[in-house]
């Protein structure tokens, strides 16, 4: 497997060859994309003042990436809306720009689930990340990365810049909207705010209210990051290499990590494996789970940014449909778009209880009110590596 080339959130959790360990090099201060790099497959829109929750922005730059051509109804366009840790690359090689492969590309082409063929896909990054849209990397107005100053923004603030993206590309009403995990929250809370502009609708693994056992699981992550002396509150973007708060990112990376796989999935791939001969029990060994905890972290700091990760976990813990709208089953009855909900049988992360509550709330739902559950050993992930059965339930949503 070539680990610099593919994506570690759609592959099976594997053993990391010793020799890789010490490999990558000094990390970088930031992993994010940043204006000067090459643009890759991403083309930009420009969208002027928003105002957030934080405060106000005076400038948003949207980051997308599009496969297919947009009828000329404008009827055909399909949103994709990435998981936390994602971006715009949702299918395509690594190479310029990207220094992943895309996380679906084995759902979302020519042919595919989602095909290309006959969609327009329109794939953006969200407000707050670090792969082109405006976030806490980018260059404020002053010429200084925005870095501590940038404002807290929600899911509704950043639905609310895709919604904005979609009246710049003349979209009235999205043929289909697909987000799984943070992608999933940012799909309902669209079909919510706007269900006239949501023809057919996908959530998978998400939740429709952060509850409080994945609130707390977002706030270790980010105290990970702040107590490491290189974030320096969040300005440290003009750090050298080696500076910047990779040690904090990196375990909160491993963390996340740790609810994002299953435990029978990590039980039976490492069991009390070693790393190498020497022993993990007082000798300085190290045992193989340990290992691939390490190296996936450690790679993570070379695409990602640490404020983005902070401002994006505030974000997830934003999200409540229901807040302001009579609680959560009265939003979820706003939904008219077909539905599709589907959870993954191991998701520790959003237990499948998340997804029958977002059913049983939608009047709409392909499978009344009860979620559709894939059976997978790969936890929270499932949805990112069961390509086959997660592009069977798209395929029943789409034809």
């Amino acid at each position: 497997m070539d680990w610099q080339t593919t994506p570690e959130d759609s592959v099976p959790s594997t053993l990391v060859p010793g020799t890789e360990l010490g490999s990558i090099g000094k990390p970088p201060v930031t992993g994010a994309w940043r204006a000067g790099d090459h643009p890759g497959d991403r083309s930009f829109e420009s969208l002027g003042e928003q105002q957030v929750r934080g405060g106000r922005l005076p400038a948003v730059r949207v980051a997308y990436e599009t496969w297919g051509t947009l009828s000329p109804e404008r009827d055909n366009a399909v949103l994709v809306l990435h998981a936390l840790t994602g971006d715009t690359h949702v299918t395509g090689s690594a190479g310029p720009g990207h220094r992943t492969a895309g996380w679906w590309s084995d759902v979302v082409g020519p042919g595919l689930a989602v095909d290309t063929d006959r969609w327009f896909v329109i794939a953006p990054d969200m407000l707050g990340g670090c792969q082109g849209t405006t976030g806490p990397s980018s260059v404020a107005p002053d010429g200084i990365e925005w870095g501590s100053r940038f404002p807290f923004v929600t899911v509704r603030d950043q639905v609310a810049v895709q919604v904005r993206l979609a009246d710049l590309l003349g979209i009235e009403r999205f043929a289909a909207v697909i987000g799984g995990s943070m992608g999933g929250m940012h799909a309902l809370e669209l079909a919510v705010t706007h269900p006239e502009r949501v023809g057919r609708l996908a959530v998978l693994s998400t939740t429709a209210q952060t509850t409080a056992d994945q609130i707390a699981a977002n706030s270790l992550q980010r105290a990970a990051i702040q107590m490491d002396p290189g974030f320096a509150g969040g300005d440290y973007h003009d750090a050298a290499p080696g500076e910047g708060p990779h040690r904090g990112l990196a375990l909160a990376r491993r963390m996340a990590l740790m609810t994002y796989r299953a435990s029978d999935e990590l039980n039976g791939r490492f069991a009390r494996s070693w790393q190498s001969d020497v022993s993990p029990l007082g000798d300085d060994g190290r045992f193989s789970v340990e290992s691939y905890l390490d190296f996936h972290g450690n790679k993570f700091t070379r695409r990602f940014d640490a404020s983005s990760y902070v401002t994006l976990t505030h974000a997830m813990d934003s999200h409540d449909v229901g807040d302001g709208r009579g609680g959560v089953a009265a939003a979820l009855g706003r939904v008219t778009a077909t539905t599709l909900v589907v959870g993954i049988s191991s998701d520790r992360l959003f237990p499948v209880e998340d997804q029958h509550r977002i059913a049983a709330g939608i009047p709409t739902t392909l499978d009344g009110d009860r979620a559709a559950v894939i059976r997978s050993e790969f936890g929270h992930d499932g949805f990112l590596i069961e390509h086959e059965a997660v592009g069977a339930h798209l395929r029943r949503l789409l034809d």
